[in-house]
Formats: structure tokens, C-alpha cells, sequence
């Protein structure tokens, strides 16, 4: 195989809720899974793309394991890919999309006119996760939009960043220090990528929450929520007095137990937003007295 080619996994899934759980349990530190449905046909899948070809035995049985022990059935197909042919393949799911009354999203390769008052975020996401497409992004950016009001000089981190949207986010709302970091170093690529695309200027690291030593008074997680409580300690202490934490990528089930791994390091739960199946959540932390 051609060292550019890349060799794609796809599981075809129920419906979108065993999309989700399935999204949930996988244990994934070694490659990205991506859950799509098409519009057109209402087929949904999981899409793994990976460049090391010899990865995908494992990442098939993980996959396949994982489906059994949550009960979901799937259908698997295995292919190789030219670059140049994954790399479009993803684009008919993805749009211009109106998050909120004044954020939308933007693919880099569909035309849009923007209103005045209109904050346009254009997006190629490439491998790394973050259209807005997903429940959790969009509640994150929704929790966002309503956090930019007042003191836009408080310092925003942007943990977990993947794409780069919801720190661009933040700077294109008006936002002066908006910083991130992800573990996965072609996610920090994709994402000052995407910072350049959008005439912002984000200092992004690649490094992982057990090394950040950056604090915000906007903290940013949409991290899946077994990574939060098992990161908790380190999510808490990032987030400055008086500051917020906005938290998704939590199934609604395990909410109250990353709610309760919060308030062990003093946040208190302030708003939650429920879609589909997945919670968000935005925290506080207290003024120091």
C-alpha cells in the first residue's frame, strides 16, 4: 500500500443513539472515530480513517468488541483509500449550519453570505473532530456565545481543541486571549489551519491534560466524560476564580457522576443543555473570598 493511501473502517449503525453509546465505550487513545448520518438516505455511520495500515486488525476487533458488549449490532467494511479520495468522500455530510442567532458554521468549500452581525466560523476539518454538526460542539458553542458578554479580556482555554472551533469561536466573538492545546498533534495542525482560514490568531500546543499548566477564566472541555472524571483534579484546577467551565461530550447517563467529580474541586453546576442523548453542562468556580 502506498504510504499515502489510508485505510478506512466504517460501521453502519441503527440509528444515531447506538451511534453515540457505541462512540461512548470505545476505548479510542490510538486513532479517531467519527459518527456521521447522512441526510439523504438516514444511514448512519463510524467512520475510522487510519494511516498505519497495520492497525486495522486491532481497531477492527476493538470496534466489533465493543459493539457486542453495548449491544449494538453494526456492520463492518474495511477499504483502502487514495488520500485524495477519503479526503472529499466526508464532505456531502457536512454544510453551512446555523449554531445559534448569531454563530454559524461554514464549510471552507461552500459559498455563504454573511449577515452583519453574523459571526461566520469557516471550517476544514480534515481528521480531527469538530464541525458543529455534533450535539456536543453545538451546545459547547451555544454555552460560548452567552459566555461572551461582558469582560471579553478573560483568558479562554481551549482544552481538547481538535479542529480549532470552538477557540476560533471564541476570538471571532470578541475574545483577546483565547489559547488551546490536544494530545493529538495533527488536531494542533488542523486547527491553526483553521485559525489562519479564519484570520484569527490561536496559540495552540500539542500536550495532554495531565501536562496543561494553563489556566482561563472560560475553560473549554468537550472531552468525552470518562476523560473528565478520570482528568477531573486537572479540568477543576484550570479554571480560574470566579471563571467557568464549559463540559461536554458526556452521555446523559454518566452525567451526574462527572457533575459530582466537578463539585469535588469547588465548581457548581450553573446551566445544563440536553440534546439528543448527550449533556452538556456549564460550571463556576466561586470568587476567592
Amino acid at each position: 500500500m502506498k504510504a499515502q493511501d489510508i485505510t478506512a473502517i466504517s460501521a453502519v449503525l441503527p440509528s444515531s443513539e447506538a451511534a453515540e453509546c457505541l462512540l461512548e465505550l470505545l476505548d479510542a487513545d490510538a486513532f479517531t472515530p467519527t459518527v456521521w448520518e447522512d441526510i439523504e438516505t438516514g444511514i448512519v455511520r463510524l467512520d475510522i480513517y487510519l494511516e498505519d495500515a497495520a492497525q486495522a486488525d486491532e481497531v477492527e476487533a476493538a470496534v466489533r468488541a465493543t459493539a457486542e458488549l453495548a449491544g449494538v449490532t453494526v456492520q463492518l467494511t474495511r477499504e483502502v483509500l487514495p488520500a485524495a479520495d477519503w479526503s472529499e468522500a466526508w464532505k456531502r455530510f457536512f454544510h453551512v449550519e446555523s449554531i445559534t442567532e448569531r454563530i454559524t458554521i461554514r464549510p471552507s468549500w461552500e459559498a455563504y453570505t454573511a449577515r452583519a452581525d453574523e459571526v461566520v466560523i469557516t471550517l476544514d476539518p480534515g481528521m480531527s473532530f469538530g464541525t458543529g454538526k455534533h450535539p456536543t460542539t453545538r451546545a459547547c458553542l451555544e454555552f460560548l456565545d452567552r459566555l461572551a458578554v461582558g469582560d471579553l479580556t478573560r483568558p479562554v482555554l481551549d482544552m481538547g481543541c481538535g479542529s480549532g472551533i470552538l477557540s476560533i469561536a471564541a476570538k471571532k466573538l470578541g475574545f483577546t486571549h483565547v489559547r488551546g492545546f490536544d494530545y493529538d498533534a495533527d488536531a494542533v495542525t488542523v486547527a491553526r489551519e483553521n485559525a489562519e482560514l479564519n484570520g484569527v490568531v490561536v496559540p495552540y500546543e500539542t500536550r495532554d491534560l495531565a501536562n496543561n499548566l494553563d489556566q482561563g477564566a472560560v475553560v473549554l472541555a468537550n472531552i468525552l466524560g470518562p476523560v473528565l472524571i478520570e482528568y477531573a483534579a486537572e479540568v477543576a484546577c484550570a479554571v480560574l476564580p470566579g471563571g467557568a467551565l464549559v463540559a461536554s461530550g458526556i452521555l446523559d447517563t454518566l452525567y451526574p457522576e462527572v457533575k459530582a467529580a466537578f463539585e469535588c474541586y469547588g465548581l457548581q453546576e450553573e446551566q445544563t443543555r440536553l440534546i439528543g442523548e448527550w449533556r452538556s453542562g456549564l460550571f463556576k468556580r466561586p470568587e476567592e473570598v
